[in-house]
């Protein structure tokens, strides 16, 4: 392989992101131009063509239409928009030549379960009845596991699996983490799930770009569990973040899991970031990240990233504003509240007629 780094350390180093419209993508493609990178951007040209106007733009499809990218060097490349390990393994192989480092930003779905705290970057991986389906939505996790192997096995040595978890802050489409911020700006009395000091992880945007360039300037490969905060964080603190950011008078009424579950609320879903610690997922919430701090992982205060999130949310269109994509609705929390705050009542009404009687 040629030695693409010589030329790069007497001029900008050249990192290349597969995709870098979406959520993720701007956010590594700031952290590099903040650091003097110069940026070479693959993609569609159809989602936010306006971005970046100073940045190389190659424009083509992951799926069978990478003529764009069959010249050029750069020091690493960040696969941002990998899914299915046969695109990864397409441009992987195209690029291996070419790049000194293959970054692919994976996700701690591709772990096989999560029944134990702590879990490390060794623990076992998800797995498929057969590695050549491409349905995403059932086999997110273990689809994800096999782009790792095939980065890797493209670049042995060379590749850097990032494993995050939620990954939140301003331009996240999910709103999984927004709903919360969101929800307690509205004020009143809201469910909070489980308990108080169930824990949470999650990872700013921001924090994740930065570790990766670190990562690639440092050269540090193999995989690397990016979740934060520096401790899991329990849900109660989150929401104490909230409601001293938004300055609600939010009342925060916690409601068991077992509740919830009943009432047909999924944690996860329509609670996002929340997963009762317990069974089957008691290390959902508890993921290590001693090797990424190690590394160079840093992470801002977490009121920083429920502040910049609710101001970003704001600046959105009203339409975009009135729908979450994520959470409870308000007309669905009521009813489960008002179950909640009414348990027991009906029997208690019943008794005492008995009793009368």
């Amino acid at each position: 392989m040629p030695d693409v780094g010589a030329s790069a350390r007497a001029t900008p180093r050249r990192l290349l992101v597969l995709g870098g419209t979406g959520f993720i993508g701007p956010h590594i493609i700031e952290a590099a131009l903040a650091r003097g990178w110069h940026v070479t951007m693959f993609n569609r040209g159809k989602t936010h063509p306006e971005l970046f106007p100073e940045v190389e733009r190659r424009i083509g499809d992951r799926d069978g239409k990478l003529d764009a990218l069959r010249d050029g060097t750069w020091d690493a490349v960040v696969d941002t928009s990998g899914y299915v390990p046969r695109l990864v393994r397409d441009s992987a192989m195209l690029l291996r030549d070419r790049v000194e480092q293959y970054v692919f930003v994976s996700s701690i779905s591709a772990y096989a379960e999560f029944s134990v705290a702590n879990i490390p970057e060794t623990h076992p991986l998800a797995t498929m009845p057969d590695p050549t389906i491409e349905d995403v939505m059932p086999f997110y996790g273990a689809l994800k596991a096999l782009c790792e192997q095939a980065a890797e096995a493209a670049l042995p040595g060379r590749t850097t699996n990032v494993r995050p978890g939620f990954i939140v802050g301003p331009l996240d489409p999910t709103d999984r983490f927004t709903y919360w911020p969101v929800r307690v700006a509205r004020g009143g009395t809201m469910i909070a799930p489980g308990t108080a000091v169930d824990p949470i992880q999650f990872i700013d945007a921001r924090d994740l770009a930065a570790w990766i360039i670190g990562a690639i300037e440092g050269r540090h490969v193999g995989a690397f569990n990016l979740v934060g905060p520096a401790t899991p964080m329990p849900v109660g603190e989150l929401l104490q973040h909230c409601i001293e950011v938004s300055g609600s008078d939010t009342k925060l009424e916690w409601v068991p899991t077992e509740f919830l579950v009943a009432h047909e609320l999924s944690p996860g879903g329509d609670l996002p970031i929340w997963v009762p610690p317990e069974g089957e997922s008691l290390g959902f919430g508890q993921i290590s990240n001693a090797k990424a701090i190690a590394t160079g992982l840093k992470f801002r205060p977490v009121r920083d990233t429920v502040a910049d999130t609710l101001a970003w949310f704001r600046t959105l269109p009203p339409e975009r504003q009135s729908t979450l994509r994520a959470g409870l609705s308000a007309e669905r929390e009521a009813k489960v509240l008002a179950a909640w705050q009414g348990r027991g009542k009906g029997s208690t009404k019943r008794a005492g007629k008995r009793k009368a009687a």
